[in-house]
């Protein structure tokens, strides 16, 4: 069943939310061994919740009626570990949970399990020093990429219906295309979190991932809504995301504000790093597909001068402020990425924030400007198909090497400096079988037609079915 098929079957009590449990529990001990994707159960916990869960006479859009799911490593639930991949914290209990549990969980989902992710989410391969590495369904011998790589895996290989993920520099969207799931980045503020050390900044977020656009529209409209504790905090939208959705795919139309149709805009790498070839085929394939719908396609992009170097600074400033504090003193139990980031962060000058800052300002106003011609922005969303999962990082595609161990996620990190919503949908596969998946960018607190838009193309494209059975032993 699909998230919204559970949801559908727990409400109208064709199952209970303890028989979901109980199958998901069955599924997890299958296939764990192999993937290594939700090394924390907190299945008692949910059990205990499903005997006080409510069902309330006027449910709010996106209730979810007792549905299992996973929260990411890196996020509070109340009672249960979380390590955020550290040594550092390998036996911390949390004592309470983080505003975005509390919302989910008032709206009937139940938490049977904690998604591994790389330490403090660090670099786009996960793995870390206490629970081990997660593999990738599609081929156990592959990364699912990172940092939200456990929630992406477990959806993959049908261990729960819904997942929710953390993006910095494309922790939700990476994981999503090396898998062949559906993760969204929403605007900054779109779902509440905390409390966290650093409250006002637009660069972290959380979101959905699901095994289709539905699905995760269905856990945003789960996660949505005003909370006066985060000052980002947007309210849930009159249209619920899954409303949005339905609409499209009923008429089979792709959503825009233009009379003449819908405008897109294409580009295979943002000008900023070549592509694995194979990767750009199918994802070019993908959006001739875009044209077949009605689409005006067109190739253009905005000007991204200066994002790699930008976001670089930006985030060593972050790291500096929320994960130095965490580690200072316990810097033997670190892995070294980490510390080098957090250190180039307490480096920085003044004048080196405020050149990022300045240049992220020019970035986001050429990306105001290409929303006013069009509807969305459309490009690969990683420039590698998944690799060896024995990698750290990846050091080069297509003849550049990558300076650091995060350079080579820039198609999306380059998008996350301005604040738009982003999402990862699975697109084709490589020749040996490994998904790849195309970003979809769309303009600032334009969820509602973004999830509308990729529902069509999904449609169209007929993949949001294939996820493996088993996961699948491969080599490298």
């Amino acid at each position: 069943m699909t998230a919204r098929q559970a949801v559908a079957a727990l409400k109208a009590r064709d199952v209970s939310p303890g028989e979901l449990i109980d199958a998901a529990e069955a599924r997890i001990a299958e296939v764990e061994p192999k993937v290594n994707a939700l090394p924390i159960l907190c299945l008692d916990r949910a059990r205990a919740m499903a005997e006080k869960l409510e069902r309330p006479d006027d449910p709010p859009p996106g209730y979810l009626y007792g549905l299992p799911v996973a929260i990411k490593d890196l996020v509070d639930v109340a009672g249960v570990r979380c390590t955020q991949g550290s040594r550092a914290f390998a036996d911390r209990i949390a004592h309470r949970s983080d505003y975005s549990v509390e919302r989910l969980e008032g709206n009937g989902a139940l938490v049977i399990a904690k998604a591994n992710t790389p330490e403090f989410g660090a670099g786009a391969q996960t793995f870390n020093d206490v629970f081990g590495t997660t593999t990738n369904p599609w081929n156990t011998a592959m990364t699912p990429a990172g940092s939200s790589g456990g929630s992406a895996a477990a959806l993959a290989a049908g261990e729960v219906w819904l997942a929710d993920g953390s993006d910095l520099g494309g922790s939700l969207r990476i994981p999503a295309s090396f898998t062949g799931v559906v993760g969204l980045r929403p605007s900054p503020g779109r779902v509440a979190w905390g409390p966290r050390a650093l409250p006002f900044d637009t660069l972290s977020v959380l979101g959905p991932m699901g095994r289709n656009v539905g699905d995760c529209a269905l856990m945003l409209d789960a996660q949505v809504g005003l909370d006066t504790r985060d000052p980002l905090s947007l309210p849930a939208p009159d249209r619920s995301f899954v409303d949005s959705v339905d609409h499209a795919v009923s008429f089979g139309r792709l959503p825009s504000r233009f009379a003449g149709g819908c405008r897109v805009g294409w580009t295979p790498d943002l000008g900023l790093s070549p592509v694995d070839p194979e990767v750009l085929a199918i994802c070019q394939a993908a959006v001739r597909r875009l044209e077949k719908l009605g689409a005006s396609v067109g190739t253009d992009t905005p000007d991204f001068s200066g994002a790699e170097e930008c976001f670089q600074v930006l985030r060593a400033a972050n790291f500096a402020a929320s994960v130095w504090p965490k580690i200072q003193g316990k810097t033997d139990l670190v892995k070294p990425e980490v510390i080098w980031n957090a250190e180039k962060g307490l480096k920085l000058g003044g004048v080196e924030q405020a050149d990022a800052r300045r240049v992220q300002g020019e970035i986001y106003n050429r990306v105001a400007a290409f929303f006013e011609r069009h509807d969305f922005l459309v490009l690969p969303t990683c420039v590698s198909p998944p690799f060896d999962h024995r990698k750290r990082y990846l050091e080069e595609v297509a003849g550049r090497k990558f300076d650091t161990y995060i350079s080579w996620l820039v198609l999306t990190f380059a998008v996350t400096l301005t604040g738009t919503p982003a999402i990862s949908i699975p697109c084709g596969f490589t020749k040996s079988g490994l998904p790849v998946g195309l970003q979809i960018v769309a303009r600032p607190r334009g969820e509602a037609e973004l999830l509308a838009f990729c529902a069509v193309l999904e449609a169209d494209l007929g993949l949001s079915g294939r996820v493996p059975v088993d996961p699948i032993a491969g080599q490298p």
